[in-house]
């Protein structure tokens, strides 16, 4: 065999092997999506008000072209349970692509919403406003303290970026240190909190989509639609800041920019959803190293895949919630921390370096 005959055979083995590949993740998106479609019909019919998917979809389609909205099932779908549904899924897509954005820009596996400070932040705002009744903007409550504290450590990671040339590393020092920090004065102010506020507090913490409402899901998709969508543009400039800061700025990535840009989406979508749901840990954490494990570190498809199996995790930990002690419910947040910890330190284990190669 010629030179020229192994070059042309080691060019279409590249492609058939590259097309494989690409087809694996588009099926993985795909099956995602189903999941999706598939668990909120299991989470619509079970409860201590069973029904059908006949009659699940029956009420969707009143709710939609009109119909008798007083009857019991009617409320059942469409107000206790269909937000529920919806939330877990906007909250899971938008915790998992802001872990998953978060590891990419500073190559850290340990990198999320709970770890750089953000959810933390957002437990001290709501705490200040449940505990001491104080709130930074009047009528605001819980859900803007928890926004604006959400936003502080990334305020300060920016900061230190901007002024003192801070690494990856440094930052997710500084914000694993505004977590202790928030979480150390947030566990100061409960110590002395009477029971009923503490409850209160203690149900926030660990997070929870019970009680979301559609004007809350309406916020929280909108600013997390609009946040994917900016980062999936980047997802070019993140695969080139994955290979590090030296040679993304010689391939003409202002890297320090880019970085502060991306953080201040991920800070906004992040805090946009703990606000009304509370501080659910390990979505962002373990779905973006699970599907980095599967696909590969290429953003153009880690990013969408990883949100949609966020989304999958969070809806089926919500199921698990809703049953494991039915009648009464689990906050979804002691579920996901209860599977997303060991199945977390199983991926650890098991996988190799090379999924961050």
């Amino acid at each position: 065999m010629s030179k020229a005959e192994e070059i042309q055979l080691e060019k279409t083995n590249f492609g058939s092997t590259y097309r494989k590949m690409v087809a694996k993740r588009i099926l993985f998106i795909a099956v995602c999506i189903v999941a999706c479609v598939v668990l909120a019909i299991v989470s619509a019919i079970i409860g201590t008000y069973p029904m059908t998917p006949g009659q699940v979809w029956e009420q969707m389609a009143i709710a939609i072209l009109g119909g008798d909205q007083t009857t019991t099932i009617y409320h059942v779908v469409m107000d206790l349970r269909m937000p529920r549904i919806l939330g877990a899924m906007v909250c899971g897509f938008g915790l998992a692509i802001c872990g998953t954005a978060m590891q990419s820009m500073l190559k850290n596996p340990l990198a999320d919403p709970y770890t750089m400070g953000i959810s933390s932040g957002a437990g001290f705002g709501a705490a200040l406003a449940i505990l001491l009744g104080i709130e930074l903007i009047s009528g605001g409550g819980v859900v803007v303290n928890a926004f604006i504290f959400a936003v502080i450590p990334a305020g300060v990671i920016m900061f230190l970026s901007r002024f003192r040339q801070a690494t990856p590393t440094m930052m997710i020092l500084c914000g694993t240190a505004l977590m202790y920090l928030f979480n150390a004065i947030t566990q100061l102010f409960m110590l002395v909190a009477d029971p009923e506020s503490m409850s209160a507090v203690y149900t926030w913490m660990v997070g929870s989509v019970d009680g979301v409402s559609y004007s809350d899901i309406l916020i929280m998709l909108i600013i997390t639609a609009a946040g994917s969508i900016y980062i999936q543009a980047m997802s070019g400039q993140l695969n080139v800041m994955g290979l590090g800061d030296d040679s993304a700025k010689t391939l003409g990535v202002n890297v320090e920019r880019r970085r502060l840009i991306v953080m201040l989406v991920v800070t906004l979508v992040a805090a946009s959803v703990v606000s009304f749901t509370g501080i659910i840990g390990f979505v962002g954490l373990v779905a973006p190293h699970i599907v980095r494990t599967i696909l590969g570190s290429d953003n153009r498809f880690l990013l969408p895949a990883a949100a949609l199996f966020g989304a999958v995790l969070l809806m089926a930990s919500d199921i698990v919630a809703r049953t494991i002690v039915a009648p009464s419910m689990l906050p979804v947040g002691v579920v996901t921390a209860c599977l997303g910890g060991p199945l977390f330190m199983f991926l650890i284990l098991r996988s190799s370096r090379e999924a961050w190669a």
